[in-house]
């Protein structure tokens, strides 16, 4: 991890409220965040049905990540796991799993789980390559 990291300290969540990273959590009970995390500004979180971030998720600026939709009706708890990237101005829907080592692209819906060591990117995101380099047929 970056030097950045060295000083990091858990942020303070308050219901609704942007953080002092411009980041603001819905149902801030139900959010569970690990060390070092990273999450850009702008990103909305809503944890009405559960949101597990583990240690050292990045996350860019202006993602939405969703534990229920009202579109669909869907909801389900959403985990990103260890050293998990997502790209900035994506979306991940209720009920995802977004493996550990896995790496978003940017503008990317995440509608399915998303395997540990891959990049996936699109709309809707779609498994491109693993992380050793090996393409996925």
């Amino acid at each position: 991890m970056s030097e950045r990291f060295n000083d990091w300290k858990y942020p303070d969540i308050e219901e609704g409220k942007p953080t002092k990273y411009n980041w603001v959590v819905q149902h801030v009970n139900n959010i569970k965040i690990g060390f070092k995390i990273d999450i850009g500004a702008f990103c909305y979180l809503n944890a009405k049905y559960g949101i597990t971030i583990e240690d050292e998720v990045q996350i860019g600026s202006h993602c939405s990540i969703y534990s229920v939709s009202t579109i669909d009706n869907k909801e389900g708890p959403v985990v990103l796991k260890r050293n998990s990237k997502i790209g900035s101005h994506s979306t991940v829907m209720p009920g995802i799993t977004i493996g550990e080592n896995s790496i978003i692209g940017a503008h990317s819906l995440v509608s399915c789980d998303i395997p540990d060591n891959v990049i996936a990117f699109g709309v809707p995101a779609r498994i491109v390559k693993s992380i050793d380099g090996k393409d996925i047929k």
